[in-house]
This record gives structure tokens, sequence and C-alpha cells, in this order.
């Protein structure tokens, strides 16, 4: 039996699972980014990312995200190298939603627990909880050492026969029956495309597709805490502090910094350009979190980077789109939230690639992709 051909365009974390599902089921794979591979372009490369179950009010994420966390310790098991370090998530919130948020995880099948505000205070005294504030504790969340992972699963695809990496190469063109042109002219043939090129992805779809997805920036803090970064020994990952501004932080794992952000720090704008935050972004999350963090150093704050990444305009969420009969599988947008549901979505993507029925992600817009005509941009593609 010939096996079938898989041209996947996007190095992050999305394309490299991808890959990785379509090897293990007996597929050939061409794997093609911009840049290196993994791509540290990519949406995905970062130093750490929030694994966590609550998704307050929404009992289907929350199951998805439970199914996600398994995924992820199955790939790495798979990689045989330690990046998901299960250092819990504290989601605060006002404390007359926490029953019901705990119920919520109850029913997904997550352990959690309640932390009252006098207990917030005395378990975490370096940080400073809004009024009113009790937590939602998640023992079993924590990080994924994002650019670590990302290393060892290009790594893994290396070392597989019928895998061809193609590293700094452009894709400009994608064909509607399976073919990936690139800078250079040369071109890259297969059965099916699955196209996870992130925040470049809508040059290389229809135009009425592109038009759908709105670039989004974000600016985040790596800051080394003073006095050691032993004080911060137990400190969990708390993606909401309970403020309107949306604040989150990742607290140091294995040698990585503390990394601080808020949903205030994330804009819409109209193209790529560079990562470095203009002063107005970086000192608008240094105030917060001066308010934030007992003792808080603006002089520790190591840089700020800016990050990039499309999401639907309507829904704001992912979006996956089949072009004419299924040749081209488009990962369009990844929403702002795609990570923790990496292993989920690659799975489905590969499925559909490979013409399986497709595993269920529990994110709609994965579940139920658009269909569109299999027009392609002629011209133009990720820089």
């Amino acid at each position: 039996m010939i096996p079938v051909r898989v041209v996947v365009v996007g190095g992050g974390v999305i394309g490299l699972l991808t890959a990785m599902e379509c090897v293990r089921a007996g597929a050939q794979v061409e794997l093609v980014d911009q840049a290196g591979i993994p791509s540290r372009l990519a949406t995905s490369h970062d130093r750490h990312r929030v694994v966590r179950a609550l998704h307050r009010g929404d009992p289907v994420l929350t199951r998805a995200a439970v199914r996600a966390h398994a995924g992820w310790l199955e790939v790495e098991r798979r990689l045989g190298t330690r990046f998901y370090h299960q250092v819990g998530a504290l989601t605060a919130m006002p404390d007359e939603r926490v029953p019901a948020e705990l119920e919520l995880l109850r029913r997904a099948g997550a352990a959690a627990q309640e932390l009252p505000a006098g207990e917030l205070a005395a378990r975490f005294p370096r940080v400073r909880f809004p009024a009113g504030r009790s937590a939602v504790f998640e023992p079993a969340a924590g990080a994924v050492l994002a650019d670590r992972m990302l290393a060892a699963l290009a790594g893994w695809l290396r070392g597989v026969p019928g895998v061809r990496l193609h590293p700094g190469r452009r894709a400009t063109r994608v064909g509607p029956a399976g073919g990936v042109r690139l800078d250079g002219g040369s071109e890259l043939s297969g059965d099916r495309v699955v196209v996870a090129a992130g925040p470049w992805s809508r040059e290389l779809l229809p135009a009425a597709l592109g038009a759908d997805l709105t670039l989004y920036r974000q600016t985040m803090l790596s800051y080394s805490p003073i006095p050691s970064r032993d004080a911060w020994a137990g400190t969990p990952a708390i993606p909401a502090f309970g403020t309107p501004h949306g604040a989150w932080l990742m607290p140091p794992v294995a040698d990585t910094p503390v990394r601080l952000s808020a949903a205030s720090a994330c804009r819409e704008v109209p193209e790529l350009t560079d990562r470095v935050p203009p002063d107005h972004w970086r000192n608008q999350l240094v105030d917060q979190f001066r308010e934030l963090l007992v003792d808080f150093d603006p002089a520790a704050v190591l840089g700020a980077s800016d990050g990039y990444y499309l999401a639907d305009r309507a829904g704001g969420g992912p979006v996956l789109a089949r072009l004419g009969d299924g040749a081209v599988w488009a990962y369009a947008a990844c929403g702002g939230m795609s990570f923790k549901f990496a292993p989920l979505v690659a799975r489905a993507l590969a499925d559909r690639a490979l013409g399986r029925p497709p595993h269920r992600t529990g994110l709609a817009p994965v579940d139920q992709p658009r269909e569109l005509a299999p027009t392609v941009r002629p011209s133009g593609g990720a820089r």
C-alpha cells in the first residue's frame, strides 16, 4: 500500500504535532517553515505556557481541556523528555463564583480545591489579590516548557524515516490539489496539505477567509524577581488574578524567568511588524504588576517582547477550514488559546488529512470546519 503523502506548512506546535500524528499513522511527511524547525517565529515558541482545565462557565471547553492534559502527558511520554511541570494553576474570582466553578471541574473529572481569601494571602504572600477574591486551585495543571517541547518534537521527526524537513523555506502559494510552492520557485507535492502557519496563514489562504481573521499583538514581560528565585518556590501559575485588566503570571520553572502579561496588553493590529513593544505597552504592564506583586522591582524586568496570533473576527476563537474537496486543510487561526488544546487539534487535523473519522476536540470551530472554494492567493506567503 502506497503511503499517503502529507505536506505540513508551519513549524509551530500545531504543525509539528500534526506531522507526528501523520507519521505515526504511516504517512510520509514534508514539513516546511520560513524559519527554523522548530520555528522561533511561531506563536507557540515561548519559554512556557499554562495548561489548565478550568474555562469558567464553559463545561464543553473544560472537558476538552481535561482531555488535552492527558494528551500532553502522552506526548511527553512519546518524546521521552520532560517538559510538562505540574506546578498547579490558581484562578482568582469573586467569592460567590467559586462553588459553581468547582462543580464544573468536578463534573469534568478534574481535581480542584477552593482557596478562600485569607488562605490566599497566607500561602502566597508575594501576591496581592483584589479584595473579595477567592480562588480555584488545580493541582494537576501547570506549565509546558514550550521551546524545549518544540525542540524535542523537531528532533523526534528528524529521526523518523519518511520525514523530510525544509527549514528556512517560505511557502508562497498553496495549490488546491496538494502542491506548495516555495520561494525560489520549487514546489512540494502531496496527497494532502495541512496549513498551520500561525499569523502568516491568511497570506496563503483564500481572500474570503483571510478577511474573517483578525491579527492580535500581545506584550509580555520577563521578570527576574528580587529577592532570589527561591522565594517563589511553590508559586503556581496564575492564569487570572481577578483584576479588570485580565492579569496573569507564570512562575519560574526549570530556570525560566517569571512571565507577566494581561489581556489589556493585547490589541488588534493591521500587520506583522517587529516584536519590540512600544514603551507604552511595557510601562502599562509594569504599572499593573507594581500593584499586584509585593516588592515588585521594575529594574528586575529582564525584557519585554511581543507575540502575534490570528483569531476569528466574529467569535474570537480558532478557525479550521477545508478547501475544495479536502486536499488542503488549514488551521487558519489559533484564537489565542489553542496551545493547551494542541494535542487534540493535531490529532483531528491528522485524521482529516489521512481520511479517517476525526477525533472530536470539543472545540466547535475544529469539529465543524468551514467549507471553502479551492481558490488560493496567487502570490504572497509566510514571511
